[in-house]
């Protein structure tokens, strides 16, 4: 469906346009919600000879320095102690739902259509999805999280703990803006997870995650923690709201929900994403993220985001450039840095606040931004109902606007 702004005159709709095809050039990696490699060339004699020499010349006795993936421990085998204290915490998921072919409107209004296949006419027809994820304990008394895209719309739930046992699991919310969701089974004195603290990781902290990929249940692989502070749009997911673990421990479908623990078996992040065609790289949702969202999913059942109703790019050089080249003079965009908007959603809290296409978000809350996930982390931040003071330039000039955010509309998968 195509967005019009009824405060936008024919040119500056034409702008617009070129705004919205440059928003969406800027997203354009495939990722996967649950490659390649380079070979280094082989050493020759020569270069073995070498190697030989240097190594003798070296000091004698050099002091040995543990690979950081043991000096935590002080033990080669701390996975298998991992695994070990909790295994029986992690859980396997499967759904299934109902899906309905929908039959054309022409066969259930038009008369033609009717007399002519009579009772013959084409009936709704239902097939059964099923999928399988991972999931982990939090609470002994039942109480499950996992990815809310393993339970979207789901007609039964099914979890199945390592020791075989069964049950019918209940959904007790979904949030599918940050891709967390929460599960109830009835039964009690269940082992559960240590909770480590996913705002203190540092890159090359050894990990570990277990999960049932690919249905092969109470997989378990390790690596590092790559990086953090990965945003939705660093990894192509721009309608989440979380900034990710990126890991190198292998994370394939089914997954999805899992634990990623550290070498101390804490759970510091959930596993719930890759990027198609890459190896080594793995996406995780900070626990402390998790926790945040299954205690409000617990208690109210759903997670109220605020929302302005934009859709914006990072001003830089280059995209300021490609504006001017294709715009021309259409656009008076004077700015050099900050947050451009692309779009204003018809009657959203900034159209009536009154942003404009156009508009390059300099601050917000008198917090200075220059990139989307700093709008975003803020806007996040903010209050449904309370009025956001956000200063933009718009045609050179410093205005100043006051939105007054509401919830998100959450759109869900058919």
């Amino acid at each position: 469906m195509k967005i019009t702004n009824h405060h936008s005159a024919p040119k500056k709709i034409e702008t617009r346009g070129l705004l919205q095809r440059l928003w969406m050039l800027s997203y354009g990696v495939a990722v996967v919600f649950l490659g390649s490699c380079s070979l280094l060339p082989a050493k020759t004699v020569d270069n073995q000879q070498r190697d030989t020499q240097a190594q003798n010349t070296t000091v004698p006795n050099p002091v040995i320095v543990p690979p950081p993936i043991f000096s935590s421990s002080g033990d080669p085998n701390f996975v298998v102690k991992v695994v070990q204290q909790v295994g029986p915490a992690v859980v396997r998921i499967d759904s299934s739902r109902t899906i309905t072919s929908r039959v054309p409107d022409e066969f259930n209004n038009d008369p033609f259509f009717r007399r002519f296949f009579g009772e013959g006419a084409p009936q709704p027809r239902q097939r059964i999805e099923r999928g399988s994820g991972s999931g982990f304990i939090i609470n002994s008394s039942g109480q499950i999280v996992t990815n809310a895209h393993v339970v979207d719309g789901a007609d039964r739930v099914t979890v199945i703990l390592k020791d075989g046992r069964t049950f019918d699991g209940k959904v007790l919310g979904e949030d599918p803006v940050t891709d967390v969701a929460t599960i109830k089974i009835n039964a009690n004195n269940l082992p559960t997870l240590a909770v480590g603290n996913s705002d203190t990781l540092q890159p090359g902290e050894a990990v570990i995650a277990i999960g049932n990929p690919l249905g092969l249940n109470n997989t378990v692989t390790s690596g590092i923690i790559s990086a953090t502070g990965r945003s939705s749009s660093d990894i192509g997911a721009s309608d989440k709201r979380v900034d990710y673990i990126q890991t190198d421990a292998a994370i394939n479908p089914g997954n999805s929900g899992g634990p990623l623990l550290n070498a101390r078996g804490q759970v510091i992040a959930m596993n719930t994403a890759i990027i198609r065609g890459a190896q080594g790289l793995g996406f995780a949702i900070p626990i402390n993220t998790v926790q945040r969202i299954a205690q409000e999913l617990i208690a109210k059942g759903k997670v109220d985001h605020p929302y302005l109703g934009v859709q914006m790019v990072t001003l830089t050089p280059e995209n300021k450039e490609r504006i001017k080249k294709v715009a021309g003079d259409r656009l008076n965009l004077t700015a050099d840095e900050g947050v451009l908007l692309v779009e204003i959603v018809p009657r959203s809290p900034a159209s009536e606040a009154g942003l404009r296409v156009g508009d390059v978000i300099k601050s917000i809350n008198s917090q200075p931004v220059t990139k989307i996930e700093e709008v975003q982390k803020l806007v996040e931040k903010s209050k449904i109902g309370t009025k956001l003071p956000i200063e933009v330039e718009r045609n050179g000039q410093i205005v100043q606007v006051g939105v007054q955010p509401a919830p998100l509309p959450v759109r869900r998968e058919g």
